[in-house]
């Protein structure tokens, strides 16, 4: 074969053969599910990997991961976790990063209902609210500290229903089976837009602050994907996702 011809062929071969790509196994917290979603998928395009995505609480991630589950990122809504894990050997010391700082809204879809200083509380004239379960979900237990320093816990508790994560929340309150709920401000805004309804957002001092972190898990360890997905996270293109959805950093 002729030296130009087998040239040819080399380059022929060098195009058709497949990128190499990899898989990582994401855990999520459900706070940040739009975000992801349109993080994932540029992710996936730009860089060929697969991306395998659970959203939940970080208190069943831990719990999941202590007993093995695959998981090899773990995108927090605390920053807490992500530590104990780094304690437990469970993720790689070194890595962990603050990807987002989250706030705690007050929301209705009833325009009215939910006045700008959260003075509905107080008067109690509803007949449930929403929150996640504060034992597992980070937005839950900021709710009722919020409640606690507001002085109407007490009053509040037996109207209180809890979702199992604050997209359960959310759907509670989208719904309308409660009249107003502890959500997310992502769930409610998006591109400088809040959804229908009435709102206040609960002043920070109300709460500890919602820092959330993501950290590569020891099975991501060499995982390609893994790793490659915490890298993207700190890219301009996912912040700019993750500002059109509140979110500070």
């Amino acid at each position: 074969m002729k030296p130009l011809n087998i040239l040819l062929l080399t380059c022929s071969l060098t195009v058709t053969l497949p990128v190499y790509a990899d898989e990582a196994k994401v855990a999520v917290a459900a706070n940040f599910t739009g975000p992801m979603e349109k993080i994932a998928q540029a992710f996936e395009q730009e860089t060929g990997h697969k991306l395998v995505i659970a959203y939940g609480t970080v208190g069943k991630f831990y719990a999941q991961i202590k007993n093995g589950a695959p998981f090899e990122v773990l995108v927090s809504s605390d920053d807490e976790t992500p530590i104990r894990l780094e304690k437990d050997g469970l993720a790689i010391a070194g890595n962990r990063f603050t990807y987002a700082i989250g706030k705690l809204m007050l929301w209705s879809t009833r325009p009215g209902l939910v006045d700008d200083r959260g003075e509905v509380l107080k008067r109690g004239d509803f007949k449930y609210l929403a929150i996640a379960n504060p034992k597992t979900a980070v937005y839950g237990a900021a709710a009722v500290r919020a409640m606690e320093k507001l002085g109407v816990y007490a009053a509040l508790e037996p109207k209180l229903v809890q979702g199992e994560n604050i997209t359960q929340t959310y759907q509670f309150t989208a719904t309308g089976n409660a009249e107003l709920g502890f959500v997310a401000l992502s769930q409610i805004y998006k591109d400088g837009r809040y959804a229908e309804g009435s709102r206040w957002v609960v002043p920070p001092e109300l709460y500890p602050a919602l820092r959330q972190d993501a950290v590569l898990l020891t099975r991501g360890k060499g995982n390609a994907a893994a790793e490659a997905l915490l890298v993207y996270l700190k890219s301009d293109a996912a912040k700019a996702v993750i500002r059109s959805y509140g979110y500070e950093f």
